[in-house]
């Protein structure tokens, strides 16, 4: 017994990860369909140990009958495949951002609003950016303690969020400065290999970019609508891992013991703050783990009620894969999938 589950996208750098989460914490499949555009129909793909998927075309396939569908195709696609999925009855977990601030549809991250998900009202489920997904992770436990008042976050994030193509353009950036060859930039606005590039996504005309606009509306829908929220998101020449730099100002005093406690129980959240040298944690060492960690965890003093802190995740699973299988896990848990076989 088990569930027919649909990975959408399955041959981009989320969905190979959605099918290897999937295998990882035996999710109780029945059946698994990869699906991708038409160029890709006939490559296979593993999914766990043993089996091999071959990819079917996204564009013909009949989603009735099937339980999930785990979308990362890219949000024009999801914007056109997911209501077609959605209204053959199979509930789609969407992590691209075509649906996350639509009314009706619940943007969740599941040890923060699993609840959420009970507000579902057209079988469509929204995995937020990568980016807010960590960082609501760790605010979560000092809300409910101190109540926050105000974020300002700075990111560090790696190229696999842009995709395959810009982790193939760091490595060859990256291989073709140590033999002199001019960089080819076509992923990012500039160079990236041994280089920062402030914008991720497009400007918006407030002079914020979009994905900075998303990890404050994200955070508001997630957390709580009354945070005040500005982050500078920044693509730096790391392959997989996003770290954020998190200052947070609250309305109530804050006990640095009791928000110390607070992040070493919550659930996904590890704590390794030791004030000594490499007593913390840098994304190189978060990839292939499901934890969102916490390092440099100290008071603010230039706020009335203030914390500082470094967070890092790997984008890829916790931000995007590992997230969306916890979601359907939590549907799963809420009795909120009908279609058992």
């Amino acid at each position: 017994m088990g569930y027919r589950v649909a990975v959408v996208g399955a041959t981009g750098a989320v969905g190979r990860e959605l099918l290897r989460i999937l295998a990882e914490r035996d999710f109780p499949v029945s059946e698994v369909a990869a699906l991708a555009s038409a160029r890709s129909v006939g490559q296979e793909i593993s999914f766990g140990d043993k089996k091999v998927l071959k990819i079917q075309n996204l564009e013909t396939f009949d989603f009735k009958g099937w339980d999930v569908a785990l979308f990362s195709p890219g949000a024009s696609i999801s914007a056109v495949h997911a209501p077609r999925a959605a209204a053959a009855g199979c509930i789609v977990i969407d992590n691209t951002s075509h649906f996350r601030m639509e009314p009706g549809i619940p943007l969740v991250v599941p040890e923060v609003n699993a609840n959420a998900l009970k507000q579902m009202k057209r079988n469509i489920v929204a995995n937020p950016n990568c980016s807010t997904a960590q960082m609501v992770l760790a605010l979560k436990p000092l809300h409910d303690l101190f109540t926050i008042k105000r974020v300002v976050v700075s990111t560090y994030q790696a190229v696999s969020g842009a995709g395959k193509d810009g982790m193939d353009e760091l490595f060859t950036q990256s291989k073709g400065s140590f033999v002199g060859d001019p960089p080819t930039v076509a992923q990012f606005t500039k160079q990236i290999a041994f280089n920062v590039i402030p914008h991720i996504d497009r400007f918006m005309d407030d002079g914020s970019t979009k994905e900075e606009w998303k990890m404050a509306v994200e955070t508001r829908k997630i957390l709580d609508p009354d945070i005040k929220l500005i982050a500078t998101c920044v693509r730096v020449p790391v392959f997989i891992g996003h770290s954020e730099s998190i200052n947070v100002e609250f309305e109530e005093p804050v006990d640095l013991a009791k928000a110390r406690d607070a992040l070493r129980n919550a659930e996904g959240v590890v704590l390794r703050d030791e004030r000594e040298d490499g007593g913390y944690v840098t994304p190189i060492e978060c990839v292939g783990e499901d934890a969102t960690y916490v390092s440099r965890l100290r008071i603010d003093s230039t706020v009335p009620s203030g914390l500082a802190f470094w967070c890092v995740s790997d984008n890829l699973r916790k931000g995007a894969a590992l997230n969306a299988v916890q979601i359907a896990e939590a549907l799963i848990a809420l009795d909120l999938i009908p279609n058992k076989h």
